[in-house]
């Protein structure tokens, strides 16, 4: 996310009155997953934005973090009823059936380990989009999903909101920051994935023989 768009978004929060703010925020932190608008705007950026001016007394920091929580929550929860229910015609649309094998092989290990990926996902803006619709398509029980969402949820949401409050002044360095967190995040699931896939053709290869 570039210094630009963060400062654009700052900007649009700080001069919005304060039930607007609360608005705003819950409906990007939704949307993500339930929406897919964390493809065009992770909601950690609004969230860290939102810290910053609950820092100036403008909105109840409490407030903000509990309604955070709760919209990662319920957001990644109809994302999984999504998956779950349309998921497989996702796979036909331009965007998604190009990475369909990296899809598939996601799918497998959400199957065998999924409450941790689930959690992880929570901390990286493509994950976060995708994670809980691949959940519910893997058939995932909603109650292991939603353990592990909500655990991610609550770390992730007071975490990067106490992030943009305590802040103060150096949003472009949290924020970069934050990134390289996601990046580290998305690159150890990646390569369990990759990891996992080896290891099961080594193994149909043995039993080949």
């Amino acid at each position: 996310m570039s210094a630009s768009i963060i400062s654009f978004v700052l900007d649009k929060i700080q001069h919005l009155a304060p039930g607007l703010v609360y608005i705003l925020v819950v409906f990007l932190v939704f949307g993500e997953a339930a929406l897919f608008v964390g493809f065009v705007l992770p909601g950690e950026t609004a969230v860290i934005v939102a810290g910053f001016v609950a820092s100036q007394g403008r909105v109840n920091i409490v407030l903000l973090c509990a309604l955070v929580v709760l919209a990662a929550i319920i957001g990644d929860s109809v994302g999984y009823a999504i998956g779950s229910r349309f998921g497989h015609k996702l796979f036909t649309l331009p965007l998604v059936r190009t990475k369909r094998d990296s899809l598939e092989r996601a799918l497998e290990i959400l199957q065998k380990r999924g409450p941790t990926y689930v959690f992880l996902g929570r901390f990286t803006a493509f994950l976060r989009a995708v994670m809980p619709g691949l959940a519910g398509m893997s058939k995932m029980h909603y109650q292991r999903f939603l353990i592990a969402n909500a655990l991610g949820g609550l770390v992730w949401g007071i975490g990067f909101t106490l992030l943009g409050y305590f802040g103060g002044n150096a949003l472009h360095k949290i924020e970069k920051s934050a990134s390289w967190v996601g990046i580290a995040v998305l690159i150890l699931v990646v390569g369990a994935f990759v990891t996992t896939h080896i290891l099961k053709k080594r193994r149909e290869s043995a039993q080949g023989f």
